[in-house]
């Protein structure tokens, strides 16, 4: 699960300050502030992990990966190639990494794990890691640090404030280039007698990175018949277009739900069902083959008890658009984490309300009896969203601590984020200027706008 998230001079960002990342996350504010750019450089460092090529650094994207964020200098801020491009992140572990020195009786663990890069433009235009480090740490604090730089003559150093790299004998080689932007190479490691745990840093970012999910904003339209041939995606997709095969995959491996402790444990088609009924939005759902044998399946529901049994295809878009969000919020495995943006698109105010409850479900859900730990963060735009969870803080349904809430502001030619301050009574006690537009003035100008009327119709 992430904790932390810090930029530095991405898009919009100067400098966002170090953002705390709780089980559910939140963030608002208006049209092109900056929010979606948190999670750009997030989807850019997974395909990177995931790309083939560990000579690349930051894979920016093209038509066939998960973002096109263009160029390295479309991606600094103001376009400064004189910059770098800064990231911190900080993350907890599925379970405790312990690092020994084989060299000395020196051992420790950690189950928090940060990692710091800085990214400069390169000889051939391409982005470049100039500073890479690693943070291992437990309740205690920082129990282990590494630091891999390039110094004034572009060579890299290995150094550590708690850890003593011995250098072997005979292997005098200059350090190598990170592979991609977490991973130093074996060659590099081959210089020392006791680096090796620094390939249980880069498998820990690259299994953090992995279990990172994406929901866009705009999504698939609903189909009368969908393919399923047996396999299991790995998500909804960006436009949640593989949802209702993540339903069947999800039913085929008998993965049995509920929607937090002491709640009823269900099959993943009955969580899906229960909740799109009790949103409101319809009556029944079941997914299955048009003949036995066949390989298409399709959507059927009804919208209320007497309603007739109809394609997913035929009732109102709302339905289809919701589905992604519900499934890749119950789908994901077990410490994952799901962005998703504007989940409430196309949504009834009172279905954006419910949402909220869907989310804190999903955050306290259990697998199999087992915790599953899944993190949400979600740009919105929905005040109902906002007041629901405001309501379900004060009811004692979940804590400030595991709700964190930003409004995304532009500054000039930069963008701030303002962490909102919510009490135990789900007061935000900071509340920004014009958070959901100037309701106080269009509340003034309908009354004038009434009483000029009014006047007006009596002078006639």
């Amino acid at each position: 699960m992430l904790t932390k998230l810090h930029l530095k001079n991405f898009k919009a960002w100067k400098n966002t300050g170090s953002i705390r990342l709780a089980p559910l996350t939140v963030i608002f504010g208006a049209n092109s502030a900056g929010k979606s750019s948190l999670g750009h450089l997030l989807l850019a460092l997974k395909q990177t992990a995931m790309s083939t090529d560990r000579k690349r650094a930051l894979h920016l994207g093209d038509t066939n990966t998960l973002i096109d964020l263009g160029t390295f200098a479309d991606c600094l801020h103001g376009h400064d190639l004189t910059n770098s491009l800064d990231f911190s992140l900080g993350w907890t572990l599925p379970k405790s990494l312990e690092v020994r020195d084989p060299l000395q009786p020196w051992r420790d663990q950690g189950d928090r794990l940060e990692l710091n890069v800085s990214f400069v433009e390169g000889k051939s235009g391409q982005p470049e890691v100039q500073y890479l480090y690693y943070g291992l740490a437990n309740k205690q604090g920082v129990v282990l640090d590494v630091d891999f730089s390039r110094g004034e003559n572009r060579k890299f150093s290995l150094k550590s404030e708690r850890y003593q790299f011995m250098n072997a004998v005979g292997r005098k080689w200059p350090l190598e280039d990170p592979e991609k932007f977490y991973r130093v190479s074996e060659i590099s490691m081959a210089r020392f007698k006791n680096a090796g745990f620094l390939t249980d840093f880069a498998l820990a970012t690259e299994t953090m990175l992995g279990s990172l999910s994406y929901l866009g904003p705009l999504r698939e339209h609903p189909k009368r018949t969908y393919q399923w041939s047996g396999d299991t995606p790995e998500g909804v997709g960006q436009m949640g277009e593989h949802a209702i095969a993540a339903i069947l995959a999800a039913q085929n491996e008998g993965r049995i739900l509920n929607r937090g402790p002491k709640r009823p444990r269900q099959s993943f088609a009955e969580l899906i069902a229960g909740w799109l009924k009790d949103l409101g939005v319809i009556h029944s759902f079941v997914v299955k083959p048009v003949a036995a044998g066949r390989k298409e399946y399709e959507v059927l529901l009804k919208t209320h008890a007497e309603a007739p049994e109809v394609k997913i295809t035929d009732v109102g878009f709302g339905v289809s658009q919701v589905l992604p969000v519900l499934v890749q919020a119950f789908y994901c495995p077990s410490n994952s984490t799901v962005w998703m943006e504007q989940p409430e698109i196309h949504l009834h105010p009172q279905v954006q309300a419910e949402l909220a409850d869907v989310f804190i479900s999903a955050i306290r859900s259990r697998e199999n009896g087992e915790a599953r730990n899944v993190q949400l963060i979600v740009e919105s735009h929905s005040e109902h969203f906002l007041n629901r969870l405001q309501r379900r803080i004060a009811e004692g349904e979940i804590t400030p601590d595991d709700v964190a809430i930003y409004f995304c502001k532009r500054a000039g030619s930069e963008t701030e984020l303002e962490p909102l301050e919510v009490d135990l009574y789900g007061n935000i006690e900071n509340w920004p200027t014009n958070f959901f537009g100037d309701e106080m003035a269009d509340l003034t100008a309908r009354t004038v706008a009434a009483m000029n009327r009014q006047q007006q119709e009596k002078i006639k």
